[in-house]
Parts: structure tokens; C-alpha cells; sequence
């Protein structure tokens, strides 16, 4: 198991992202939670297989279809998770 820190930029709140991220990460097995920031981006914690949070991350890139994702940063992680979150806003 790996935990990835992952951000997406662009328009990617108001558009049904982070609980498409969160119904996401949840189809693939993913635990961890997503929250909006404050400075429009979208935070995603994640702990699953390399597999799994490579998934999710392609799925954050292509994200829903109102949303246009200009990048999605990824660094690595911490925390251990029972299950995926949708966070208050940060």
C-alpha cells in the first residue's frame, strides 16, 4: 500500500469533482478523503495499490464533464484510512 497527496487545478469546484473523486475512489477500493481548498483547487489524500492510485489519478486528470483540469500534482502521502471522506473545505 502507497498514500499519494494529489492536487487538481483548473476548474474543478462547482462541477461535481470532488464527489465524483470520492464515488472514484471508492469504486477502485481507494481509502483516504477529498476536500476543495480554499484557492480553487481540489486535495485528494489516497491510500490503495500503485495500481488503484494510478486509476484514480487518470480518473482526476479526465475528471467530470463539466470540469476542465489543467494538472493534477502528485507527491507522496501520509495516514492510514478505514475508508474515502468528502472533507469539509480547507
Amino acid at each position: 500500500m502507497e498514500t499519494w497527496h494529489m492536487t487538481a487545478h483548473g476548474r474543478v469546484q462547482g462541477v461535481g469533482y470532488r464527489a465524483g473523486c470520492a464515488q472514484a475512489a471508492i469504486a477502485l477500493g481507494v481509502r483516504g478523503w477529498v476536500r476543495n481548498r480554499a484557492d480553487g483547487t481540489v486535495e485528494v489524500m489516497a491510500s490503495g495499490t500503485i495500481q488503484q492510485l494510478e486509476a484514480l489519478r487518470n480518473w482526476m486528470q479526465a475528471g467530470p464533464p463539466a470540469a476542465h483540469v489543467a494538472r493534477v500534482d502528485v507527491e507522496p502521502g501520509q495516514g492510514k484510512f478505514e475508508d474515502f471522506d468528502l472533507r469539509p473545505t480547507l
